[in-house]
């Protein structure tokens, strides 16, 4: 986790609530980044995330209140992987080339849209990081 906080202190990543899920995994995750994370962050660690597949994920996003301008979500592949190539229309081809051909465990990927969190959809996403913390495995 040493690595991933020291890309998000360096990548100046302020989310304003982070969705995590409730399970073990996801929890020991987010504790080994918290340092990394605003102290104004809201954190909420929520049942329905667990093993969530990209419409519930979406669903959850959607919900957010727009004075949250900058949200995190800790969770679980395939539903995080499902969600970004779901959402993500533009940006980088050599990230969205990278995150469509390997989505490992531990990555994180940094998307930005302009709306409202209700019209967070199919293709409204850029693409404008996707960091791996350890090589993938063969």
């Amino acid at each position: 986790m040493r690595r991933m906080s020291a890309y998000l202190t360096q990548a100046e990543y302020r989310p304003d609530v982070v969705l995590c899920s409730s399970s073990r995994r996801t929890v020991d995750t987010l504790d080994g980044i918290r340092v990394a994370l605003p102290k104004r962050a809201r954190v909420e660690l929520a049942d329905e995330l667990y093993l969530a597949d990209a419409n519930t994920l979406l669903t959850r996003l959607h919900d957010l209140d727009d004075k949250d301008r900058c949200a995190m979500l800790v969770g679980h592949n395939p539903g995080i992987e499902d969600l970004a190539s779901l959402v993500v229309g533009s940006g980088d081809d050599g990230l969205r080339a990278r995150m469509a051909v390997k989505f490992p465990t531990g990555a994180l990927v940094a998307l930005s849209f302009v709306g409202a969190w209700a019209d967070f959809d199919a293709g409204i996403a850029r693409i404008d990081a996707f960091f791996v913390p350890r090589a993938p495995r063969p």
